[in-house]
């Protein structure tokens, strides 16, 4: 990490709750890979973030091993990037009450994401789920990161993370580098199997809508067959062909190949042989991700001896942040 300081500071979070998808890996944490010799990256597990939504304590923990092991997994070289785990740096719960302090009661009743996850757990609609955003906001201003990777339904709390340092800096001086967004390259949007108008998500009531990193290559192969496609019976990506034009971006990001090549390549064979393909590429894309966690899980003394040596370095950098805000406030 030392010697990477002239490198522009990416970072990003995940939530460890419940299995990583086919549309995590694709969407952003295969980019965290490849970022990895470009930036100085700091990735977190963010824990802190699903408590929002009741779990049980045992699930929990065992997610939260899961998720980081199957992250370590794709490729997340420890070495080259910081990866902690959130609620392991007390720094983040400090600087989002300090933040808190500064963001408006308006800015987040506007957030979309709230409003659609209020409709979803109407029974818990807690005040955490409202103050996310400042958490989030916190997670990323600790680190003065100048690039955050985010999908185009993310952009919303970058803006308002961007706010609140720029309200924050005017008060006090420039105490937060302002964050800049982007939607990486190659960053696949996933939609669900069983119906592509939706993101993949693991709460799918329909387990044929979502794949999971873990799933066996028979599991995978049966989603795929089963995958929601159209009457028309031509692999062409066009308006109206949600499905099959999910099915043209899962294989486009797997194997490299164009839309144009693809549909050359299918031309005159029907949707099954197209799903097949479509399959068999994301069963080699995660066999040697699904090999790699198999050795990473059994080796628990390895996998805590990673997050803690993480830890205590995001706590040292987050610690600046978090001083220089304090004193900047008034605490003594």
């Amino acid at each position: 990490m030392e010697n990477q300081t002239k490198k522009e500071v990416v970072f990003s979070a995940i939530q460890p709750s419940g299995t990583i998808t086919l549309g995590n890996y694709l969407g952003a944490v295969r980019n965290w890979v490849t970022m990895q010799n470009e930036y100085n990256c700091i990735y977190a597990l963010a824990d802190l973030h699903t408590i929002t939504v009741r779990q049980t304590p045992a699930v929990m923990r065992k997610n939260i091993i899961d998720a980081y092991a199957s992250i370590m997994a794709c490729g997340i070289d420890v070495e080259k990037s910081l990866f902690f785990i959130q609620s392991h740096v007390h720094t983040h719960a400090e600087l989002a009450w300090a933040l808190s302090c500064y963001t408006q009661f308006g800015e987040l009743s506007r957030m979309t994401q709230f409003k659609d996850k209020s409709a979803k757990h109407a029974d818990n609609i807690n005040a955490g789920l409202f103050t996310y955003p400042v958490l989030m906001a916190a997670d990323i201003l600790l680190y003065q990161a100048d690039k955050v990777p985010v999908g185009a339904d993310q952009k919303q709390h970058i803006e308002i993370t961007r706010n609140i340092a720029e309200r924050f800096n005017g008060l006090y001086g420039n105490v937060f580098k302002i964050p800049d967004g982007f939607i990486p390259k190659n960053g696949a949007r996933v939609m669900s199997l069983q119906d592509p108008t939706r993101k993949m998500s693991k709460s799918d009531e329909n387990v044929n809508g979502c794949v999971h990193l873990l799933d066996t290559p028979e599991a995978i192969m049966k989603k795929f067959k089963r995958a929601v496609t159209d009457s028309e019976a031509k692999v062409r990506y066009a308006e109206g062909k949600d499905g099959v034009n999910n099915l043209m971006a899962i294989y486009s990001a797997v194997t490299g190949l164009s839309y144009e090549q693809i549909e050359r390549d299918f031309d005159g064979k029907g949707y099954g042989d197209f799903k097949t393909a479509v399959g068999e590429a994301v069963v080699e894309e995660l066999r040697p991700i699904r090999e790699r966690y198999e050795k990473l899980v059994a080796d628990k003394a390895y996998l805590e001896s990673c997050y803690r040596k993480a830890d205590e370095i995001a706590l040292k950098i987050s610690s600046r942040t978090m001083g220089k805000v304090m004193k900047k406030i008034g605490f003594i």
